[in-house]
């Protein structure tokens, strides 16, 4: 070469020395292949290759970028089978050569070729190009600018080529997708364009191409098409799932509000009905210890000429008053403990029926069926008011002249206080009395701890007040044994009284 490198051919590419440097230029370089048969320059001082592809120039710029940078690609222009070129292996050497006149020729074992240099017409003709056909999931469609395609297209091929009489499969083409392709997609030779899942929305699509010379045709063709929503990729179906969204929360939000008004309420009836529970615990104790003190004193008052009644009135005055203040403590510790120290129910109410004979001349019967269980302090104590309220009323106001009481320990607990008094009003019986809390703080107490309570009185049969309470309620073991099971019904076939 003109430069004083040696080139040679071989079949792993172009192989140069220049200056102790040893360098091969190869199908990364740009090269179409890197089977080399032959080598010739021309005139111009470009570099001619016959090789297996075809027949490959190279300028000479070309040729010195690559002994600078051994890792660039070249330019070349390749005339293959689509030019007439017949590349074969050639049986002898040289194959290559340039004649007097400086056309080349290159022969090989069937022909012998021939191009000139000096008279190589490019083609500057840029190609019109067309778009051809749409399809979409394979429905064909003609490609006018309003065209439609129906919603959740799959596969969508555009179809295009375009116009060359000068090596038409040697045009190359690029496309793109606006609102889709970031860039120009090279597509090679290939005349279709390929996209799956495109979204609702309207599309240009633009494709160019160049001929064999690489003239290109910048301006291409365009198709302007639209994909159509399906319902649920409407702009009002958004619009709907923003508002049903937001109505949801609005929903949550009432909700949560309703929550907090419900626990605040809660909290609310919570101390309204501490509160009346410690006026129940006043009524049905410290009040009406107080009442039994002061018709003590009465009495007393009424015999003031007799020391010696004087003096037992008040020693029972003074024994009232230290069971009211007992009492009034019980009370205010009641929120913390139970306000009966013993678990034995049956006790407290025996006590009850001694206090109400102090000044009463009255026959009184009590009766346990069933062994004394555990039971909860809270409901205990609630019965043992309810029962000592009713004992209560039957000693002050029934003028009665037998009392009984039983208490059953069964499945579930049973308590009756019966009298043969005057009986009470039908009206005191439904509504209780004004100015009175004993039969209302009865009720609420029986329904605070989930029990039922009947009140039935009559002025010839007296009053009976029965309370039953369910087991899993009081007891602290909803189910009994079977051996307690069996003693409970042979405590109830046998029975047991004893009189007080």
């Amino acid at each position: 070469m003109n430069d004083g490198s040696i080139l040679g051919a071989t079949n792993s590419g172009l192989i140069g020395w220049k200056d102790g440097t040893l360098r091969t230029m190869t199908a990364r370089n740009g090269l179409p292949c890197d089977t080399i048969y032959g080598l010739v320059s021309d005139a111009q001082d470009r570099l001619w290759l016959y090789s297996q592809c075809g027949l490959v120039m190279l300028e000479n710029t070309e040729v010195q970028t690559w002994w600078k940078d051994p890792d660039t690609v070249v330019k070349v222009k390749i005339f293959d089978v689509f030019d007439g070129a017949r590349p074969s292996p050639p049986p002898f050497q040289p194959i290559a050569s340039r004649g007097p006149d400086g056309r080349l020729w290159f022969a090989n074992e069937t022909v012998v070729q021939m191009i000139d240099p000096a008279r190589l017409d490019g083609n500057a003709l840029p190609p019109p190009v067309h778009v051809e056909k749409v399809v979409a999931d394979r429905e064909s469609y003609e490609p006018r600018q309003d065209l439609r395609i129906p919603p959740k297209p799959h596969n969508l091929v555009i179809d295009y080529t375009a116009l060359s009489f000068v090596a038409p499969p040697k045009m190359r083409f690029r496309y793109r997708l606006e609102n889709h392709d970031a860039d120009w997609q090279e597509a090679g030779t290939r005349r279709q364009a390929f996209y799956s899942d495109l979204p609702p929305g309207n599309y240009r699509f633009r494709v160019i191409a160049c001929n064999n010379d690489g003239v290109w045709n910048e301006a291409g063709a365009t198709l302007i098409f639209s994909i159509a929503p399906a319902w649920y990729q409407t702009g009002w179906f958004r619009l709907l799932c923003v508002v049903g969204a937001l109505f949801i929360i609005w929903t949550l939000y009432r909700l949560r509000l309703r929550q907090v008004a419900r626990a605040i309420g809660a909290r609310f009836d919570e101390r309204l009905a501490e509160r009346t529970r410690i006026a129940r615990e006043l009524h049905d104790t410290l009040l009406q210890t107080v009442q039994g003190s002061k018709f003590v004193a009465d009495d007393a008052l009424e015999k003031a000429d007799d020391s010696a009644n004087m003096r037992r009135s008040m020693e029972k005055l003074a024994g009232w008053l230290g069971q009211a203040t007992q009492e009034g403590r019980a009370a205010l510790n009641s929120l913390r403990t139970s306000t009966t120290e013993t678990n034995d129910l049956a006790a407290g109410l025996r006590r009850a029926t001694e206090e109400c004979l102090l000044d009463k001349s009255m026959a009184v019967k009590f009766s346990v069926a069933g062994g004394s269980r555990d039971m909860h302090p809270i409901a205990r104590d609630e019965i043992y008011r309810i029962g000592y309220e009713a004992i209560r009323n039957a000693c002050e106001h029934a003028s009665a002249s037998e009392l009984t009481v039983s208490l059953n320990y069964a499945q579930d607990l049973t308590l009756r206080v019966n009298d043969d008094g005057v009986g009470i009003e039908p009206a005191v019986v439904a509504g209780g009395k004004d100015g009175h809390f004993g039969l209302r703080g009865m009720r609420e107490r029986a329904e605070r701890i989930g029990s039922k309570l009947t009140l039935n009185s009559s002025p010839r049969s007296g009053t009976e007040m029965r309370l039953v309470v369910p087991g899993n309620v009081i007891f602290r073991k909803a189910h009994a044994t079977r051996f307690e099971r069996i003693k409970t019904f042979l405590g109830r076939r046998g029975g047991g009284s004893d009189r007080a």
